[in-house]
């Protein structure tokens, strides 16, 4: 039985849109909360307004309060005041009790009546208290909120239509500025990206760069570059092996052959020949692998490609003749310049032509054509490539025919491997009317700086 976990959390890959994501639900709950805050401290600050109104009102009674001659209090409110409080305005109210909550003086009550007023459920007031010959007295002042002021209500009521909802751009306006943030603060691991796209076989040298990498990101940064050393050390062990190995081959394969010669069977003689050749062939290719692997292309290195397809094909027309078979060159007679090496540029042609002349029938003709747009096909007669193979046939030590003696796999994966390292393709397609056609395409010279940063890289 399998357990199926879901969650109903969202996942991003992106982090600045984690970032985003969340911010968003930060900005949205503020958005709904902050009016519903700004709205009760409003509210909070009328109250408060309402508050201090009254309780000057009261003191300005107070000050109302005379006591006569006989100990009594009178209370004259003058005219200005009076109408404010009458029965016919209906919005402020007033009473003065004595310490024993009679009514001394009222809006609504005849003074010595106990009785509170009856006020409506919407009076709201304060009040304050004096001493007055002895006497304490307290002057309490109202306001009908039923009947409040036109102003206050519009501010109170209208608050979310005119105000609260301000918050909702101002916020969306914070969020596209922190994206914008967040973009320029994730920009160092952008360029570390770029860089790490960069590292390969043939570039275990590069590393990602630690300026201005965030404090966080910093140990993530500095465990890669460790482990990029690591790795690095195991190529170049590696690589140190492959070199050794077929030094160290050279010499037992040179004196097998000079011990062939001394047999006196001809016929066993040759076969040996054959075989100590193949052998020899399989370390002069590792050398070129191990040649290659430490090779660093200088981006500002050009070549003449016919003039490096000019001599593959002068030094291997021994090696066609010899099986019955033809090689021609093909193309543009004017020079091609190109970004490259031309040592490296040779191996990974010969290597083409090898293989070509290889496969092609007997009594047929490769050819190597050279085009002004900086590529070179090599064409020959023989079976083709099946379409499962056209990838494989680029690996180490991959062969179709392990039947087969005259090779071990090596020679197209070094025609790989320059193109690689010469930011360049290969491309392999079958003829109409039989053979296969490979098909190396190199950046121009005059393309300028755009193919020697390119190669800078590797």
């Amino acid at each position: 039985m399998f357990a199926v976990r879901s969650s109903a959390r969202p996942t991003f890959k992106s982090l600045i849109w984690r970032i985003v994501f969340m911010h968003i639900v930060a900005v949205a709950v503020v958005a709904i909360f902050l009016p519903l805050v700004l709205f009760w401290l409003l509210n909070s600050e009328v109250d408060q307004l309402h508050r201090d109104a009254m309780r000057a009102q009261a003191e300005v009674l107070a000050e109302r309060i005379v006591p006569q001659a006989d100990g009594t209090l009178t209370f004259i409110l003058p005219d200005s005041l009076r109408g404010l409080y009458s029965e016919a305005y209906g919005r402020y109210l007033y009473d003065i009790r004595d310490e024993d909550g009679r009514v001394l003086f009222s809006s609504r009550r005849k003074a010595g009546d106990a009785t509170p007023p009856r006020l409506s459920e919407t009076i709201s007031g304060a009040g304050v208290s004096r001493v007055i010959e002895g006497k304490t007295v307290r002057i309490r002042v109202a306001e009908d909120l039923s009947h409040r002021d036109v102003i206050i209500d519009d501010i109170i009521s209208n608050f979310f239509r005119r105000v609260g909802w301000i918050t909702i751009p101002i916020l969306l306006v914070l969020l596209a500025t922190d994206i914008i943030i967040f973009r320029r603060a994730i920009a160092p691991l952008w360029k570390a990206s770029e860089e790490a796209s960069n590292i390969g076989p043939a570039r275990t040298h590069i590393r990602l760069p630690t300026e201005h990498i965030p404090r966080e990101i910093m140990p993530l940064v500095t465990a890669v570059n460790q482990a990029l050393d690591r790795l690095e050390d195991g190529f170049r062990v590696q690589r140190q092996f492959t070199a050794d190995a077929a030094h160290q081959l050279r010499t037992p394969l040179a004196i097998l052959r000079t011990r062939i010669e001394t047999l006196h069977d001809g016929a066993a003689r040759e076969v040996l020949h054959a075989d100590i050749e193949s052998m020899s062939r399989i370390v002069a290719q590792l050398l070129e692998i191990a040649e290659l692997d430490t090779l660093v292309l200088d981006p500002g290195e050009t070549a003449d490609l016919r003039a490096v397809c000019t001599e593959v094909v002068g030094s291997i027309a021994p090696f066609a003749l010899a099986q019955h078979k033809d090689i021609a060159l093909r193309g543009t007679d004017a020079p091609v310049l190109i970004h490259g090496n031309a040592e490296m540029l040779q191996r990974a042609i010969f290597n083409l032509a090898e293989n070509a002349i290889k496969f092609t029938a007997t009594d047929t003709a490769v050819d190597v054509e050279v085009g002004e747009d900086g590529s070179v096909r090599v064409r020959d007669c023989g079976p083709g490539i099946a379409e499962a193979e056209r990838d494989l046939i680029f690996q180490r030590f991959w062969r179709a025919d392990r039947q087969r003696s005259d090779g071990a796999g090596l020679g197209l994966s070094i025609v790989r491997g320059v193109a690689d390292d010469h930011a360049a393709t290969v491309a392999v397609e079958n003829l109409p009317g039989g053979g296969a056609e490979f098909t190396l395409r190199f950046r121009l010279a005059e393309e300028g700086g755009d193919g020697a940063s390119k190669m800078a890289r590797h």
